[in-house]
């Protein structure tokens, strides 16, 4: 007889190769045959509602590991919902306005002047809707679950018609306005933009300090005395009108190489050194508010400049006389608002200096820098040239530097809300809880928010003008224009004309001969996108408004939290969201920002050819998504191994319930040993944990927490010596039953908690359990905690036995260095123990020859007994030595029964018997 067909070794079909780049869009296919989606939908309808909402990627590009950080964390947290007791759907989106899609299109050799506006739109919402495409595929590819085929897209006309209601609501309360102010506009897009279109680096710039002659001293000030300002932005001297000083500094007027110059006493040791003065004598000192209403002459042009007072003057740098160009600041905007200056801007839409920069129209701003230093050379004004790096604004798209313009533009009055903005971000539950903070600080410091932008691609701002020039924004309008959109797309405002936008038989007192005209400029695409509560939460009849979480990047902050937060509170006085989560970037393995010109990249679609989406969707569970992430070959590799651990788990657990029926094999709790009772234990504290886990967004915590139950809790000890009653037992023996009850419970657990993670691999996994009815682990609840009876004291008892058995393990492995043993069921175990130890082992039912897996065991006596050749551990003294007896050919113990049944000689007792009683047809 051959033994081996007696072993009930382990049987699936379950392939121990995950094979995920192959396997994952099968897996895929099947659930878009089901309409998984849908089903889980249906499955849950009529439960609480939890509503996480998709801040929408732009359409542009192939996704990068910042969009599969994204869409996985948003991933976890919908299916598990959906498990938990909530109805969650999950509609994705995508913002599709903008700057970006224009300059992709004129890369493509798309001659935009060329063809009328319309016709470019059209080609933008083609190039759109392509990018569109590309992306869904590749975030459908990562496993994310969504209504992707009713996605939200910016430019689709009910979500355009839905935006120009928020606009015309917000105007209605008297938060929009059109006015000529400085903002960021950068020279490089020529356009306006908002804040979040800001990023600051690097930047060489001139550094200058020039003297403005006093023309009128007030009788404070003699005409000869000179004031020093300094900037580094020679090129807005042209456009200076004033000089602002600080009412509270105090201010001296030094003598020094013939001349007399005023700057601020605290500065003048700085400034010296800076210039070259060499021992400037102080000959009058005076106090900054008794400078007020002096006059300076222009250096190039002689008109005149006016010295004002303002809080905004800082003596971290410079003279304490800061250059004041209302046109080309926000604080000389206000200062010179302040004072009734004009708003002299002599630099156009291109950055080229206009006609009112005398001597330097046509140039470039930056090259007027060194023209406009060569001329206050001349005038004798220029007391120092040289050259500074210093942080400065630059175009997050093109990367450009960008300058503070004044121009018409319209803006929405964020300071005549701004208490409701506070609380609403106050009421607003944030995670990370530092989020609160950086929000806060962000609404408190903003100024208003210029929505304008002059480009063709977006959502135009939907104002009509009389003919004398009044503004025309009314509830008619805005309800004519936002159905108007809703059934032609906001192309419609290009194709007609303003008469023939109106509703029919409008008519204005500013417009006695029915002549009107329309706003060129379109929105901001952050008030595209930061409208979304409305176009989609409002609209569509699948969600809610407020959403129960928003979650994005931490660029956010200044980006859709803070947009989606201002339109929201305009309109309805409240959050769009109950709660904020964002995640950090994605880095290289060395903590460096990812770049192809470094190449050191990793593309989320590469790790899926080759690895398998779950393993990145694990990789996104392993880490600490709320600081910046770190990627890389190695960290996927470490990511896989783990991943290989987990799998070969439900492996090991299908391939040992192979003849298993839950309906009429399962043993009751109180029935199990209590070893089998104490897995189930731990079982159940992983459940507990796991769920809160979750709940918090803390999935690092159930990456460690499953790594840990099945390689520490299952395989490295409970399956271990499992295996000698699995394989070796009759098939339907009780203590078999009871472990193949724990396997089960096991399995079915863990394939539900890792489901939301390793969507895939659950759902494979699912497919072979025994006795299970849905057709996908999608369709199911989470397993729940329960209150096993004695828990606490069983969990103290096997946890003490744990220690016991790591010492006795320790012992093996000595054993085995020392040539003493080979394997452990080579061994035999004699223990010398103190009380305590002795009390746990006597309360303990089970083999313990088997819990050690060595072929003999025994309690010699107590600790002080043990003999010198001994290994002296915390819990035993133990003495490791070869069993007596030969092997087993079937269960591989060692032991003397061997030969003694003459039917099998080569058999211990255990084994001949089980032999007997049921394969004695293999004879």
């Amino acid at each position: 007889m051959d033994y081996k067909d007696t072993l009930l070794m382990p049987q699936t079909e379950f392939p121990m190769r995950g094979n995920l780049p192959k396997r994952e869009p099968e897996i895929q296919a099947k659930w878009e045959e089901m309409n998984i989606y849908q089903k889980v939908q249906e499955r849950t309808k009529g439960r609480p509602m939890f509503v996480l909402h998709d801040g929408p990627p732009y359409a542009n590009g192939d996704i990068h590991m910042g969009h599969a950080l994204n869409k996985i964390l948003k991933d976890f947290i919908v299916r598990y919902k959906s498990m938990s007791g909530f109805h969650a759907p999950y509609v994705p989106g995508w913002d599709t306005h903008g700057l970006p899609i224009e300059q992709a299109l004129t890369n493509k050799g798309v001659k935009r002047k060329e063809m009328s506006i319309a016709e470019f739109r059209e080609l933008c919402t083609k190039y759109a809707y392509e990018q569109i495409n590309n992306q869904r595929t590749q975030f459908k590819r990562l496993g994310v679950r969504g209504d992707w085929e009713n996605p939200y897209i910016t430019l689709k006309p009910e979500y355009e018609a839905q935006q120009i209601k928020v606009f015309g609501e917000m105007a209605k309360k008297g938060y929009i306005y059109k006015g000529k102010k400085p903002v960021y506009w950068s020279p490089s897009s020529e356009s306006a933009l908002a804040e979040a279109e800001i990023e600051y680096k690097d930047k060489r710039s001139p550094s200058i300090y020039v003297a403005f002659k006093v023309k009128d001293g007030k009788q404070v000030l003699d005409t000869d005395t000179e004031i020093v300002i300094w900037t580094t932005t020679p090129w807005t001297i042209p456009a200076n009108l004033g000089i602002s000083v600080h009412p509270d500094l105090t201010y001296v007027v030094v003598a020094v190489n013939g001349h007399k110059y005023l700057l601020a006493e605290s500065l003048l040791e700085a400034a010296s050194k800076e210039i070259g003065w060499e021992n400037p004598s102080v000959v009058q000192k005076v106090k900054g508010t008794d400078l007020e209403n002096i006059i300076c002459s222009h250096p190039l042009y002689g008109r005149d400049s006016l010295v004002m007072l303002g809080e905004h003057v800082t003596t971290d740098a410079g003279t304490g006389c800061v250059h004041t160009a209302p046109g080309h600041g926000e604080d000389d905007f206000i200062v010179g608002q302040k004072y009734g200056l004009d708003v002299l801007c002599p630099v156009d839409d291109k950055g080229y200096m206009t006609e009112e920069a005398p001597g330097f129209e046509g140039q470039f701003y930056e090259d007027a820098n060194k023209s406009i230093g060569q001329a206050l050379e001349e005038a004798g004004a220029l007391l120092k040239l040289s050259f500074i790096t210093h942080s400065y604004p630059h175009d997050w798209r093109t990367k450009k530097p960008v300058m503070f313009r004044a121009t018409a533009q319209w803006f929405a009055s964020i300071k005549d809300f701004r208490e409701q903005l506070l609380e609403a971000v106050k009421e607003t539950k944030w995670v990370p809880a530092w989020g609160e903070t950086r929000l806060h600080n962000m609404v408190r410091d903003r100024g208003d928010w210029c929505i304008s932008r002059q480009r063709v691609w977006g959502v135009p701002i939907p104002v009509f003008y009389a003919e004398d020039g009044q503004e025309i924004i009314t509830d008619e309008t805005i309800n004519h224009i936002s159905e108007l959109f809703r059934q032609h797309g906001s192309n419609i405002w290009f194709e007609r004309e303003a008469k023939d936008l109106l509703p029919e038989g409008f008519t204005h007192p500013g417009s006695p001969n029915g002549i009107f005209t329309k706003e060129t400029d379109i929105m901001d695409v952050w008030f595209d996108s930061g409208s979304s509560h409305q176009a989609v939460l409002l609209e569509r009849e699948d969600l809610v408004r407020p959403a129960d979480l928003y979650l994005e990047g931490s660029d956010q902050y200044r980006g859709w939290f803070n947009s989606s937060l201002s339109t929201a509170v305009a309109v309805t006085g409240k959050a769009p969201y109950k709660g904020v989560l964002s995640h950090g970037f994605a880095l290289d393995g060395e903590g460096r920002k990812m770049s192809k010109s470094i190449g050191n990249v990793v593309v989320p679609a590469k790790v899926m050819n080759q690895l398998g989406a779950d393993i990145l969707r694990l990789w996104v569970a392993s880490v600490d998504y709320q600081a910046d992430v770190r990627v890389s070959d190695a960290i996927l590799k470490q990511v896989a191994e783990v991943y290989r651990k987990i799998r070969n788990t439900f492996r090991f657990l299908l391939g040992n319930l192979a003849d298993f029926n839950p309906n009429q094999d399962k043993v009751a709790y109180e029935n199990l040993r209590e070893v089998d009772q104490f897995i189930l234990v731990k079982l159940n504290k992983l459940i507990k944990y796991v769920h809160n886990a979750y709940e918090n967004y803390e999935f690092s915590g159930i990456y460690h927490a499953v790594n840990n139950f099945c390689t520490l809790d299952l395989s490295a000890f409970y399956l271990d010596f499992a295996k000698d009653v699995l394989y070796i037992e009759a098939k339907s023996n009780p203590e078999r039953r009871a472990i193949q009850t724990v396997l089960y419970e096991s399995l079915v657990a863990l394939s539900k908690l890792v489901s939301p993670i390793l969507s895939h691999t659950a759902d494979e996994v699912w497919q072979f359990i025994p006795g299970v009815e849905e057709e996908s682990v999608q369709l199911t609840d989470m397993p729940e905690y329960q209150e096993l009876p004695g828990a606490k004291e069983i969990e103290a008892k096997w946890n003490s036995f744990m220690k016991l058995r790591d010492d006795v393990l320790k012992a093996l492995e000595e054993a085995r260095n020392e040539k003493v043993i080979g394997k452990s069921l080579t061994a035999k175990v004699t223990l010398y123990v103190n009380e305590k130890t002795k009390h746990l082992l006597d309360s303990i039912k089970e083999n313990l020859q088997q819990l050690f897996i060595v072929s003999g065991f025994e309690v010699a006596g107590s600790y002080e007994d043990a003999p010198e050749n001994a290994v002296k551990l915390d819990t035993a003294a133990i003495v490791v030595t070869k069993a007596e007896g030969e092997t087993c050919d079937r269960c591989w113990t060692v032991t003397p029964e061997v030969g003694q049944d003459p039917e099998h000689p080569t058999l211990c007792h255990r084994c001949a018997h089980v032999v007997e009683e049921n394969y004695a047809n293999l004879n």
